[in-house]
């Protein structure tokens, strides 16, 4: 079965290059040349992935992001020819799996497709199907986290980063490694969103636990807590 990839992007002819060498990558491709388009879109076919320009009429492409990543998990490579590192970042916390600046080459755009692809629909064969501490329990075949039987809203990125940490207690993870195991390769100079990635994800799992879950190992990173730790 073909993947179903969506291209959104107000530039005709930049659009209609994607969807060439796509389609002969062997993806069926949806276009959609505004905002609110692409929101509709990536409602009503459940793309696969979504290439999404940042710079768009009737919706900008952040709010895209925004609307569409609140409502799923869809993969999202944002392109624009924004370049600094506030708007990277500010993508990426939004939840974006990629970044990619214009201009670009289209067969590197194809290969970070198949690279978000991959490790977006790669079995999780790895570890126990689900794990348990506390009052918090993570199941990794629904990609799910629950927390006292509630279900957690988590994006994609810190369900990744909740499974990294939660998977191996007790062992510390340097800035730079969480960014490369979450993000699928280096992200040179952002280490930085790692922490607002964990200060999310500890407001969301943590509740009113007595002892965060998520600890801070200063000047290196973050360790997931062991039992042993427990106070």
């Amino acid at each position: 079965m073909k993947h179903r990839i969506l291209v959104v992007d107000d530039e005709r002819k930049t659009a209609e290059l994607l969807r060439l060498y796509l389609e002969k990558d062997g993806y069926h491709v949806l276009v959609a040349y505004d905002g609110r388009q692409a929101v509709d879109l990536g409602r009503q076919k459940r793309p696969d992935l979504i290439l999404l320009d940042l710079m768009l009429p009737e919706l900008e492409g952040l709010d895209v992001c925004r609307i569409l990543r609140a409502e799923s998990s869809i993969p999202i490579i944002m392109l624009t020819a924004k370049t600094t590192e506030g708007d990277k970042l500010l993508g990426l916390d939004l939840g974006a799996d990629d970044y990619i600046t214009k201009p670009f080459s289209p067969r590197e755009v194809v290969a970070r497709v198949r690279a978000v692809l991959r490790r977006t629909h790669e079995r999780r064969d790895e570890g126990p199907p689900e794990v348990r501490f506390d009052e918090l329990v993570v199941d990794f075949i629904r990609h799910e986290a629950r927390l006292r039987g509630v279900a957690l809203h988590l994006t994609p990125k810190e369900f990744k980063l909740l499974e990294i940490l939660i998977k191996a207690p007790g062992r510390v993870f340097s800035r730079l490694e969480l960014l490369e195991q979450v993000f699928g390769f280096d992200y040179q100079g952002f280490e930085r969103t790692v922490d607002v990635h964990v200060m999310n994800l500890r407001k969301k799992i943590e509740g009113d636990a007595r002892t965060p879950y998520i600890q801070t190992v200063y000047g290196i990173g973050y360790k997931f807590l062991e039992d042993k730790d427990a106070a």
